[in-house]
């Protein structure tokens, strides 16, 4: 199960930020050995003081690691052909990191894997720097010898939909029935360089795939638009960005708002710091009635769509060890690791 991870106490921090500078799939940036230290040590100490006011760290490793063990009974009843199924963990910037998974993988004997990304929408920046990092320590064989497949991009699956339906819906009940429908549904994901996107990064596109799903599902019940935040740096980024429009809306008179997260399936950093505390709090400074929809967390029908996207996965049998999508790389891309990374997984990893 491969994600970005968080630091789970606020003394990690810091190294989770080096690792995050240092990732150029992530954030590029010149002279990138020598200014993501210096750039890290500036911002530890904002950092730090934003996962002390959500309680400490953040919670993404419990709630991937509770996923991961409903994900895995499921997984049993669903394709007992390859049971017992075990869940691992591996986190790009903190723990655990790719390379202690590998160890443990390793020392448990493991002989098939499944790299299951848990971005919904595939990005290079993400899920294919997760895969940069596995074909490296596959390649180097810490994990052992280990079939690999991939699971890369799972936006429109009609069991994510749901669950995030679901949720939508029960924020939208917070709001007086006499004004439900005029309440702006604001799709809130995590923001790229233009720089990747411009490049022929395939995000955007299925970031807006995903909303299009959930709108279809919500019978377009409201009006909504689809916004970008966690821009870091002066460099430009993808827009607008979920502040200043939260700002927009309340210049054009608009009374209520309900924030989703789209792109992040349980609560960390972006959730409960830029979107409960940041975000929320400047709208209704601007006159906003704001409610944000829960992240997917411990939901047992988000559960049942990672179950049930694995099992698939499992039923192709030795078809393709990887989707046709992930085979095409970006047409402006210049990373030779991604090449070769996608090489290795469309050939089981050997």
């Amino acid at each position: 199960m491969m994600n970005m991870g968080g630091p789970s106490t606020v003394a990690e921090t810091h190294d989770f930020l080096k690792n995050l500078f240092l990732d150029n799939d992530l954030i590029p940036l010149p002279f990138q050995r020598f200014l993501a230290p210096v750039i890290a040590r500036r911002r530890t100490p904002q950092i730090e003081q934003q996962y002390t006011d959500i309680g400490g760290g953040s919670p993404i490793l419990r709630y991937t690691q509770l996923q991961g063990e409903g994900l895995a009974c499921l997984l049993d009843e669903l394709h007992p052909e390859t049971a017992p199924h075990k869940t691992y963990v591996a986190f790009r910037y903190a723990n655990p990191l790719t390379q202690e998974t590998a160890r443990q993988m390793k020392a448990d004997g493991v002989k098939r894997a499944i790299a299951f990304t848990q971005y919904p929408q595939y990005s290079c920046s993400t899920t294919g720097s997760s895969l940069n990092e596995i074909f490296r320590r596959g390649k180097a064989a810490e994990f052992g010898d280990v079939e690999w497949s991939v699971i890369d991009r799972w936006g429109t699956h009609p069991g994510f939909v749901e669950a995030v339906a679901i949720n939508i819906e029960a924020a939208l009940a917070k709001f007086p029935v006499a004004t439900r429908d005029k309440t702006v549904l604001l799709f809130s994901a995590h923001s790229l360089p233009m720089s990747v996107v411009n490049r022929g990064d395939p995000y955007i596109m299925e970031v807006s795939a995903t909303v299009s799903a959930v709108m279809d599902r919500l019978g377009h019940s409201n009006p909504y638009r689809l916004v970008w935040q966690s821009q870091v740096g002066p460099s430009a980024w993808m827009g607008m960005q979920t502040n200043e429009a939260l700002k927009g809306l309340a210049r054009l008179g608009e009374k209520q708002v309900v924030l989703v997260p789209i792109a992040f399936t349980s609560d960390h950093i972006e959730t409960l710091y830029e979107l409960d505390l940041e975000y929320a709090k400047e709208a209704r400074k601007h006159g906003i009635e704001v409610y944000r929809a829960e992240s997917l967390n411990d939901s047992p029908v988000f559960i049942r769509a990672l179950a049930d996207i694995a099992a698939e996965h499992l039923r192709q049998g030795k078809g393709s060890p990887t989707s046709v999508q992930l085979g095409l790389r970006c047409p402006g891309c210049t990373n030779a690791t991604c090449g070769q990374q996608k090489e290795w997984f469309r050939q089981g990893g050997r």
